[in-house]
């Protein structure tokens, strides 16, 4: 079996807050694009929850998910004005790829953008990046939660800090549970939900990554991740391994929780699929992707959509 990666690529700064709580709903995401389209200053008006027709809490989670999911970035002159990312105005504008989240894709998508986020979605980061157990409770992911975030510079992050952001980051892929106190509010799933990513025990106290195969899940968002950990990890490189495709931090296969043989299925897949860009070859026992020229991610999703219509 090969030896997972472990390494973080570079010193980062965690971050566990911001979401105050609440995962996503399905309507935030397009309400974020969409508000800070028409006023860079929305988060900040006084008229912010009337826009976005939610609470102060909500409307400082909505700033946080579109922030953290790379759909809206602050303006580099004003760190309270922001604006629509190219990747949030080609999915959520009003003639965008898939503004109300009708396509398993977009999860995907918005689940990679999260995942790969070391500063603003650190346990998400974590979780799909180098936490190696497949089943476990929330005190053992927990704790080695903390340990991680203490060597990269987080020692003093108070326990209730990362229990919060450890309960909303189950949240995000768990179903809830309905009981007698549940209050309604509480009670709404996260979109990711539906990816089934992870699944919780009849008691609740333990839960399990879904490692494997993922139907819903079609090439082109796998080889637009792949081709974003080229850029983010590897851009000096020729060629990649297929252990490194499949184990290294922000990699397609710890983002999507995939095997081996379904990793080898979307390779043979790209070289269609990028016109020539990347190539998958097995030579001498040697399994390997090569890169010929960049690949042009939102392209993939263009395509991808426009072929879906």
């Amino acid at each position: 079996m090969t030896t997972p990666h472990t390494t973080t690529p570079d010193k980062i700064k965690p971050s566990f807050s911001g979401h105050e709580t609440f995962p996503f709903r399905y309507t935030w995401l397009k309400k974020g694009v969409d508000a800070v389209t028409d006023d860079p200053a929305v988060f900040t008006s006084d008229q912010s929850t009337i826009t976005l027709g939610v609470g102060k809490n909500m409307v400082r989670s909505i700033r946080h998910w579109c922030t953290a999911a790379g759909l809206i970035q602050a303006k580099k002159n004003d760190r309270t004005r922001f604006k629509p990312t190219d990747l949030g105005k080609a999915i959520f504008a009003d003639d965008g790829f898939d503004p109300y989240l009708e396509d398993s894709a977009t999860l995907w998508l918005i689940h990679a953008q999260l995942a790969a986020n070391a500063s603003r979605a650190s346990t998400w980061y974590w979780a799909f990046g180098f936490f190696n157990q497949n089943e476990f409770r929330k005190e053992r992911f927990t704790s080695e939660l903390m340990d991680w975030a203490g060597k990269n510079g987080r020692d003093r992050i108070s326990e209730n800090s990362i229990n919060r952001d450890v309960d909303c980051f189950l949240r995000t892929y768990v179903p809830s549970r309905m009981t007698k106190g549940t209050i309604m509010e509480d009670s709404f799933n996260c979109p990711l939900v539906e990816l089934g990513l992870i699944t919780d025990s009849s008691d609740g106290l333990t839960y399990q990554f879904h490692r494997g195969e993922k139907p819903s899940l079609p090439t082109p968002v796998f080889a637009a991740v792949l081709a974003r950990l080229w850029e983010s990890r590897f851009g000096d490189r020729n060629s990649l391994a297929l252990s490194e495709i499949a184990y290294s931090p922000e990699s397609p296969g710890q983002i999507f929780k995939l095997d081996e043989d379904s990793i080898v299925g979307y390779l043979e897949g790209l070289e269609n699929l990028t016109d020539g860009a990347l190539r998958y070859d097995e030579t001498a026992g040697l399994k390997q992707v090569y890169r010929e020229k960049k690949v042009d991610k939102i392209g993939l999703l263009r395509n991808y959509y426009g072929l879906r219509a």
